[in-house]
């Protein structure tokens, strides 16, 4: 991780600001049109309320929305806030994830090649969490166009990893720990059907088999996490009664808040567990 301010890491972290917040904004189009079973590539993006189609000038992330000042040049339609929110963040968080797992020059070409693509692992995972979270959000529901293809682009990937750094051991955990997670989260949809979705038991597996190639700490970590955060929030709902028992809160955000808390520290918050009980 880059520790300093030097003019090589501005650099990095504008290019990957810059390509962040494209990734949004595709990922934009895909929370509006997957969950509505419409293609992500065609047609063009246009305004909703006179169809003309987005001029690419008025298609460039965040500044487009400034310039116009959140209206469509063509009627003045609002354009919502959460666009230029969805482009933002999700080139914040490229950026943080980048500037967390960026290899070391110092790294020996083979684990250097192999850090470099488990770099590409975990963007490909931030930018599904980004559109997964908010259409669990929009709709409590997690599709299986999105879910469903990331078993087999993780997958590969890792394994492209462990061939350039001969970890297989990592590969073997990472596939116990998505049976592990998956398995968990089958047995809570089968005992509490009305609390916990397939669309969860689907997304587990993919989420276990990474953190478990991460190390044993950040799946202990990401699991235990994601129902800690998420317990917390729905008793906060229930608390200040903006919810009752009955309704349902999609647990998939959470989830993958979770994950990423056994991602950027389950290795740390896991040592500190067991050094806080004896065990190390």
């Amino acid at each position: 991780m880059i520790a300093v301010l030097t003019p090589f890491s501005v650099a990095i972290a504008a290019f990957v600001a810059v390509f962040g917040s494209a990734i949004g904004s595709f990922l934009n189009v895909v929370v509006h049109r997957v969950p509505a079973g419409r293609s992500v590539v065609a047609p063009a993006s246009a305004c909703p309320r006179c169809g003309r189609s987005i001029r690419g000038f008025d298609n460039v992330p965040v500044l487009s929305w400034l310039i116009l000042r959140g209206h469509c040049r063509d009627c003045e339609a609002p354009i919502p806030m959460r666009y230029p929110l969805v482009e933002t963040a999700t080139a914040v968080l490229f950026v943080v994830v980048v500037f967390s797992f960026l290899p070391m020059s110092g790294e020996v070409p083979s684990m250097l090649i192999g850090q470099i693509v488990l770099l590409v692992v975990l963007l490909y995972l931030m930018a599904c969490s980004v559109a997964l979270a908010l259409i669990d959000l929009d709709t409590h529901t997690l599709p299986n166009r999105i879910v469903l293809p990331m078993y087999p682009v993780v997958a590969l990937l890792l394994v492209g990893v462990t061939i350039a750094t001969g970890d297989w051991g990592a590969l073997a955990r990472g596939s116990v720990g998505a049976f592990i997670l998956g398995g968990a989260y089958l047995a809570l949809a089968l005992a509490v059907p009305r609390g916990m979705g397939f669309g969860d038991v689907k997304l587990a597996g993919v989420l276990g088999l990474v953190l478990a190639y991460l190390g044993w700490g950040p799946l202990a970590v990401g699991a235990f996490a994601a129902f800690l955060l998420g317990g917390s929030f729905g008793v906060g709902l229930l608390l200040l009664r903006r919810v009752n028992r009955s309704s349902g809160i999609p647990f998939g955000p959470w989830m993958l808040v979770g994950a990423w808390t056994g991602i950027f520290s389950g290795g740390t918050i896991w040592d500190a567990y067991l050094r806080l009980i004896g065990l190390a």
